[in-house]
Formats: structure tokens, sequence, C-alpha cells
């Protein structure tokens, strides 16, 4: 397997889970496949090929400059390590946008713009959502109710 080939089909298979957040977001399905995380630890287990595939990583890789992070990032198989936390991660924050509307008696069509910005801009759709649950439901609270 190529690092191109992970990256494409973790990349195409995201659509799926996303669609169905989007669209069946109280479907059976959706909430054994998504909202239980079975999808994003799939990406996890993607993510874990990655990993081996790239070891041993670059010498001069750390994580502690912008040339550090820089120097991991020319490996192939370590820029679709990093695709997929963000597919995982994303995707993860977009289940837990549409479960805690459902909580909070938030419009699912106020959620679905948030939704389509955390697929493209992750941590701008949590904004969003923020902002929309704030003044729908009146809450900024993250705490369980």
């Amino acid at each position: 397997m190529e690092a191109a080939t992970l990256f494409d089909l973790c990349s195409k298979f995201v659509w799926i889970p996303w669609l169905m957040l989007a669209l069946l977001p109280r479907w059976e399905w959706t909430r054994k496949l998504i909202f239980h995380a079975w999808i994003p630890m799939l990406l996890g287990v993607a993510y874990l090929v990655a990993f081996y595939y790239a070891w041993p990583f670059a010498e001069d890789g750390n994580f502690s400059s912008l040339a550090g992070v820089m120097a991991f990032f020319q490996d192939p198989w370590l820029v679709t390590a990093g695709w997929i936390h963000y597919l995982a991660f994303d995707l993860f924050i977009g289940a837990w946008e549409v479960r805690d509307a459902q909580r909070r008696n938030v419009n699912h069509l106020l959620v679905v713009p948030c939704l389509f910005l955390t697929l493209m801009a992750g941590p701008a759709g949590l904004l969003l959502y923020f902002a929309i649950r704030g003044l729908a439901s009146k809450s900024l609270s993250t705490v369980e109710t």
C-alpha cells in the first residue's frame, strides 16, 4: 500500500459519516456507528497504519519547533497520518455537536452549517456551533445535563 492510497481511501470514506450526521442525525445506524465512535476508531486504525509505514521517523523531526514539525511532514506517510488525525478528530467533534444539539433541543438545521465548517476548518466549525448553541439554548457550558 502507498500513502496516497490510504489518504484517498480515508478522505473519500469520511464523507459517508458526515452525510449521516447532516442528513440522518437520529437514524439508528448514525447512533450505532458514529455516536458510539466506531468510525473515528476505524480512522484511528488507519492512523496507526500510517505511523507504522512511516517508522523510523526523520531524525530532525520533533514537535518542539515549526522546523521540526515541518521535517516530520516531509514523509508522505506522516502527512497521511496527520490528515487522518484531522479526519478522525473533526468527525468526533461533529458527532458531539449533533448529540449535544439534540440534548439541548437546538434545531438541527442550525447545526448543519456547523458540521460543514467543522469538516472543512475544525475549530472554526466548533466555534460557530458554540455561538449558535449559546444563542439557541442560552448556555455555553460543556457540562452534560
